[in-house]
């Protein structure tokens, strides 16, 4: 994927989750940002910073991955456990998107 298609969809998830999180709140007070909606905008910064970081860490792993295994296939294991150690850093921002979404 292309650097900028990953940073506008990224860009597109937070502006979507600050949305929702102020719609919300819009009850509670008819001017200004309670709340609800930092709490929307904090679960917004989490996973869109997550999912870019791991864009940016399987991107530089996966091609390094793909040309040790190329030159010693019995690396495939080794190198298969960089690649999901990376991956865990968008699941940690999901989750962390989760619990703050469950506090509004």
């Amino acid at each position: 994927m292309n650097s900028k298609y990953g940073f506008a969809f990224t860009l597109c998830l937070l502006l979507l989750l600050t949305g929702v999180g102020v719609a919300s709140a819009q009850e509670e007070v008819v001017s200004g940002v309670t709340d609800s909606g930092w709490i929307a905008i904090a679960a917004g910064i989490a996973m869109a910073g997550s999912a870019l970081a791991a864009g940016i860490a399987i991107s530089a792993t996966g091609v390094a991955a793909a040309g040790a295994t190329a030159e010693k296939p019995e690396s495939f294991g080794r190198v298969l456990i960089f690649v999901a150690l990376a991956e865990a850093i968008a699941i940690y921002g999901l989750l962390i998107a989760f619990m703050l979404w469950t506090k509004i």
